[in-house]
């Protein structure tokens, strides 16, 4: 390995400008193909396309659209529905299915929000109480003239018939005429009686039509209610007297860019003049329009955060790392991050939340390549007084073996990420990956040329001058700010003896360190189990994100906020057996959770939605005939929502309400129980986002899965380093505090009462790539003194103090860095923040306390290293590189 990554530092020192230039461009390259990245949140991420649930959830799009956009109309239902409002609602309806007429002019033009939907055609389906009336009104009045036209036709056969045979009978004409007279008035008087019924059924005093209050009052309201109570099976449109819903169902096929625009081109239509309503208010929510506002305000501010953490670590190097170039790393770090996401657009992977999760443990890793590989260069210049050329060739030789090592064991332990049944997991891992081999190799060739470069005899004004300037004076003098501040100066002096005290008791009682080390790691493993992972999304984001605001308002309102799909497929699910089948399971389920047509949906955590047995809802036997009836009478516009035009499939919904992601699994887990029973030839599946969402969080979330992937990553670290040391003692020693380092994290989450999210909770493998990057470094430098025929305690303050200092100068860099996010205003990333701090700061607690005990001890003899009250002239910290 040390051949080809000396012949690259080599390569860099001797030609380091047309290096450095290349790094640059590739870095600048990368940064701008990044700026094409767009957020992603759609299903794929969440589980593997394979899965039985994502397959179930795309034949659900496919049939009968994606998950609904909802349109929540608040208001008194009367003031919506018997007013002039319901017109408004009508054309509404009509601008977001996109159907206009041809020739006409969409509402507000064709550059509205209703031209461009209905040039883009992006909606499958509208659905809602304005579509509702209009159909009913316009079928009851076709049925009407059907029927009179009927009726007609009826009474001349009747009187013909009538007549004929009073001729044949002998009698006059007159007679016949009378007879067929009688015969006409009689069918006349069946089909008025008939007439009479339907009026008092449907409280009717004329033709049905959207003008009369009484006929929609019939159709709508219960009349075994108390006065304005919408009727139950129209839940789906008329949840309450005080609400109405427009569901709108987008192609399945639509990107992420059209789906967007599709959400905003909804958003503005409900603003637009043409249907604004009268005392009713209007906002668009559901479970497309949450994940992607979501998705958009996480990303904006992870980013507007992470500039304020490069500031942070950029004043942090220079109080810290006591170097000609001390932003130079930083510069590494951001390069390798602008490169690492350029090839990620490249490749057309989508931007995920795991992705952007990437960005600061990234930077840290880099920062960190860089810092060891730069000091090193610096040591080597001080100790053999080289110029930056040879020293760079001869750190190269000497170091960055050594990193290179611990760089793969960094990526042996994110290798078992790609275990992960989730795919946003799977690209978190291969994503950083990726972006530490960048990393590393930049360090190296970059790091290298700028080295030399700030080093060489150019030319005043050339390179060697803007560069030094950029990253050398300005952070020197920074530097020299903050360290003669008083405060600072008292925290560097508390940290030095703290940081020498803690060397020299692992130096005397080795034992006892990793004794104590291993208890308090124990009791952490025993707490991990106990630590609480937070899925309720309305915990983890602001509560004053309008997102947030209308899912709250639309469940207050309707009693749900989403929607659980059983896609139902067979030879022919319009058989009477299966409908009446689903119809009994609908209300066992509904039943199971609380609901009743008294009660409502109330503390109910399931309530009805529209599906296929809400079609033969009124009393009678369900016979196959009756069947065949119902669904040739009603509208396709109507059945299209429930079953396939050639009866292959249909869908039973159910509302659901808000409920952290665990509660909302079992609650699924029991609905699929329920369904178990299908009829023979029927396959029952859920599909739809919650059902994603939930079995994803469990994947992620759960225990023995965080268990099963620290075990795996530490044996995976272990394979690496044994592989490339050669030695089971050089590989397992600096597994001792990383294995501590995993029950630490555990422990101190659980004491401090810290909760998991689905986006902190795969950041327990970055306990174990820092500690492995740490404790290699510190180990393999360790080994390398006591093959010089240096004495353990010596070999001990000699490793600390040069390796170790740039190790914490990287440690504390990054923590500061990462500390920035715990500032956020939303709790998901507060809360990455604070676990990415926890992470770092035992990871560095162990190799600063209990990494030097268990070299101690392998040694089978304490040691006696200077303790801070014996001698002064101790070395000053542990974070600052030798002078």
């Amino acid at each position: 390995m040390s051949r080809p990554l000396h012949a690259l530092a080599a390569f860099a020192a001797r030609r380091p400008r047309p290096v450095l230039a290349v790094c640059i461009v590739l870095a600048l390259i990368g940064a701008g193909l990044s700026l094409r990245l767009e957020p992603d949140a759609g299903n794929e991420t969440l589980v593997g396309e394979g899965s039985a649930t994502a397959r179930a959830t795309d034949d659900l799009a496919e049939q009968f659209g994606s998950d609904s956009v909802i349109v929540l109309l608040r208001g008194e239902l009367n003031r919506l529905i018997l007013t002039d409002n319901l017109q408004k609602v009508i054309g509404l309806e009509g601008c977001l299915s996109g159907n206009v007429p041809r020739g006409a002019i969409p509402p507000g033009g064709s550059q509205s929000p209703c031209g461009r939907i209905a040039e883009t055609k992006p909606v499958k389906v509208v659905i809602g109480p304005g579509t509702f009336i209009n159909e009913s009104t316009r079928q009851l009045q076709q049925g009407f003239a059907e029927r009179t036209q009927g009726q007609a036709a009826q009474s001349e056969r009747a009187a013909t018939a009538a007549r004929q045979l009073a001729l044949k009978q002998g009698k006059s004409k007159a007679e016949a005429d009378k007879l067929a007279l009688q015969a006409r008035q009689l069918v006349q008087a069946q089909f008025t009686r008939d007439l009479l019924q339907l009026a008092v059924r449907y409280g009717l005093t004329g033709v049905p039509n959207l003008e009369d209050p009484s006929f929609i009052s019939q159709l709508v309201y219960d009349a075994s209610k108390p006065a304005g109570t919408p009727k139950a099976r129209f839940a789906y449109l008329f949840p309450g007297p005080d609400a109405a819903l427009i569901q709108v169902r987008l192609k399945p096929d639509l990107s992420d860019e059209e789906r967007r625009d599709a959400i905003a081109d909804i958003r503005e239509a409900t603003t637009m003049s043409e249907f604004a309503l009268d005392q009713v208010s209007v906002a668009v929510t559901g479970a497309p329009v949450v994940v992607d506002d979501l998705t958009d305000a996480i990303s904006r501010s992870l980013i507007i955060l992470l500039i304020a953490a490069v500031l942070v670590m950029a004043a942090t190097l220079a109080l810290v790392f006591s170097s000609r170039l001390r932003l130079l790393p930083l510069g590494v770090a951001l390069g390798a991050a602008g490169i690492t996401f350029g090839a990620l657009s490249l490749a057309g992977q989508p931007l995920t939340i795991a992705a952007i999760a990437v960005l600061p443990v990234l930077i840290g890793l880099a920062v960190d390549y860089a810092i060891q590989l730069q000091a090193r260069v610096e040591e080597v210049r001080r100790r053999d007084g080289l110029r930056a050329e040879p020293a760079a060739k001869r750190a190269a030789a000497l170091g960055a073996p050594t990193v290179a090592t611990a760089a793969a064991a960094t990526i042996a332990g994110f290798l078992v990420l790609l275990l992960s049944p989730v795919p946003m997991v799977r690209g978190f891992g291969v994503l950083l990956i990726v972006g530490i081999v960048v990393a590393f190799v930049l360090a190296l060739a970059g790091g290298t040329a700028a080295l030399v470069l700030a080093d060489s005899d150019v030319p005043p004004g050339r390179l060697r001058t803007r560069l030094g300037g950029l990253l050398g004076p300005p952070a020197r003098r920074v530097g020299r700010l903050l360290r003669e501040n008083r405060p600072v100066r008292a925290g560097r002096r508390a940290a030095s003896r703290a940081a020498t005290g803690a060397l020299a008791l692992a130096g005397r009682r080795p034992g006892r360190v990793l004794v104590v080390a291993a208890v308090l790691a124990v009791a952490g493993w025993a707490a991990d189990s106990q630590l609480k992972v937070q899925t309720d999304i309305l915990e983890l984001v602001p509560q004053d994100e309008q997102a947030v605001r209308d899912l709250r308002s639309l469940q207050e309102t309707t009693g749900v906020a989403g929607q659980v799909d059983v896609l139902v497929t067979g030879d022919n699910v319009g058989r009477a057996a299966t409908i009446a089948w689903l119809g009994e399971q609908q209300r066992k389920i509904l039943n199971r959770y609380g609901y009743s047509a008294e009660r409502g949906c109330g503390d109910a955590e399931i309530c009805p939605a529209f599906s296929l047995p809400d079609l033969f809802s009124t009393s009678g036997e369900l016979t196959q005939k009756r069947v065949d009836a119902l669904l040739d009478a009603i509208p396709p516009y109507f059945s299209q929502n429930v079953i396939t035009p050639d009866r292959r499939a249909a869908t039973l919904s159910f509302g659901l309400k808000l409920m952290p992601l665990d509660q909302q699994a079992e609650v699924l887990a029991e609905l699929r129980r329920g369904l178990d029973t299908a009829p023979p030839g029927v396959e029952v599946r859920l599909a739809g986002l919650p059902v994603l969402a939930a079995e994803a969080n469990d994947k992620v979330s759960g225990h023995g899965r965080r268990v099963v992937t620290l075990i795996a990553g530490i044996l995976a670290v272990a394979l690496v380093l044994l592989v490339a040391l050669r030695s089971w003692r050089r590989a397992l020693v600096p597994l001792i505090p990383i294995v501590f380092a995993t029950g630490w994290s555990a422990l101190l989450l659980f004491a401090l009462r810290i909760e998991l999210n689905p986006l902190s909770v795969v950041l327990s493998a970055l306990v174990i790539a820092i500690s492995t990057e740490f404790s290699v470094l510190l180990s393999e430098r360790f080994r390398s003194e006591r093959e010089k025929g240096r004495e353990v305690a010596q070999a001990l303050r000699n490793a600390y103090s040069s390796t170790g200092a740039a190790v914490a100068a990287s440690g504390v860099t990054v923590i500061l860095g990462f500390a920035v996010l715990i500032l956020s205003d939303f709790p998901m990333l507060r809360n990455f923040g604070l676990v990415c701090v926890i992470n770092l700061s035992v990871s560095l607690l162990g190799v600063l306390v209990v990494l030097p005990a268990a070299l101690v001890w392998t040694e089978r003899s304490p040691v006696r290293l200077p303790s801070p009250r014996r001698r002064r002239g101790a070395p000053s910290t542990p974070v600052d590189t030798p002078a």
